[in-house]
């Protein structure tokens, strides 16, 4: 029984560094998401405002203008620009974007653009066509992030390699709450099952923009604004992606280590009660042997 202590003894201190680990690891993402959350919630308002920009804008143009509202392609080519982590230990945060993506996807012709390290990992895995990688920053800085992912989309979108583009991510919600999403980047559309910057739900009243009450004088013109806005919508929408995604990365990872650190607390309170009783038993029977062998004496 004296083995069977030392096991159990051996195995709550090993539990015990992991928790310190996990408890670290918590605490360092906390920190990580509360920052996030502040840049999510800061850059809301004027992804949305620039979203409503360019929509008042499309409606008052020909979109047969403008290539990015209406595309050219002449294959039924599809780009998917999928946001991951660099690390893993967050829960499923890579595995539910994974599986929208490729619920979208179906058997559809479509090439992958991965900007973090999981996602082309599992994207290769599963044999799927990478035509890109970009890094993915631990500190997401500025828009100029996105420049070199967004400059190669809309190149090979106004060239007709792709007829559709779009931006898988994890929406932020909440500390609790991430939702998988993807938003269509190229062609422009008014209209999607969400929008980035509305706080993970549908914008309700677009109708009701403030952008649509009056009437505005464009210069040079709507045509002209609309050509050099078009470009920069696209470019904070995905940045706006990376954002939400890196809220929701490090807020995953927190809850995944919380849940690991309370696992681990209740795993050394089980090998403390396992500990206890067998060195319980071990002294009783010690006791016995002790006595038996008085008797046998006497």
């Amino acid at each position: 029984m004296a083995l069977s202590t030392k096991l159990i003894k051996k195995r709550i201190r090993s539990i015990s560094n992991t928790k310190k680990i996990t408890r670290a690891m918590e605490m360092v993402s906390a920190v990580k998401m509360r920052k996030s959350v502040n840049a999510v919630l800061a850059s809301r308002a004027y992804a949305r405002t620039a979203w409503e920009v360019v929509l008042n804008l499309a409606k008052r143009v020909n979109p047969e203008d403008h290539p990015l509202l209406t595309g050219h392609g002449e294959t039924n080519k599809t780009a998917i620009i999928l946001i991951s982590s660099n690390r893993s230990l967050c829960g499923g945060f890579n595995s539910q974007i994974i599986a929208k993506v490729l619920a979208l996807a179906g058997a559809d012709d479509v090439d992958y653009i991965a900007i973090g390290q999981k996602g082309a990992e599992m994207l290769a895995r599963g044999g799927k066509n990478i035509v890109a990688q970009f890094e993915k920053p631990d500190v997401i800085t500025g828009a100029e992030t996105v420049k070199p992912a967004i400059k190669m989309i809309i190149a090979d979108f106004l060239t007709g390699k792709y007829t559709k583009v779009f931006v898988a991510y994890t929406d932020y919600i909440s500390a609790l709450t991430q939702k998988p999403e993807v938003l269509q980047l190229l062609p422009f559309q008014a209209l999607q099952d969400s929008d980035l910057g509305s706080i993970g739900a549908k914008s309700q009243n677009k109708e009701e923009s403030a952008f649509d009450t009056f009437e505005y004088v464009f210069e040079p013109n709507k045509t002209e604004i609309l050509s050099q806005f078009l470009p920069l919508l696209i470019e904070i929408q995905l940045y706006q992606a990376m954002l939400e995604s890196a809220a929701s990365e490090h807020s995953a990872r927190m809850m995944a280590m919380k849940n690991a650190s309370s696992a681990a607390t209740d795993m050394i309170a089980d090998l403390t009660l396992m500990f206890n009783q067998a060195r319980q038993a071990g002294i009783t029977r010690e006791i016995a042997e002790i006595t038996g062998s008085k008797a046998a004496l006497e």
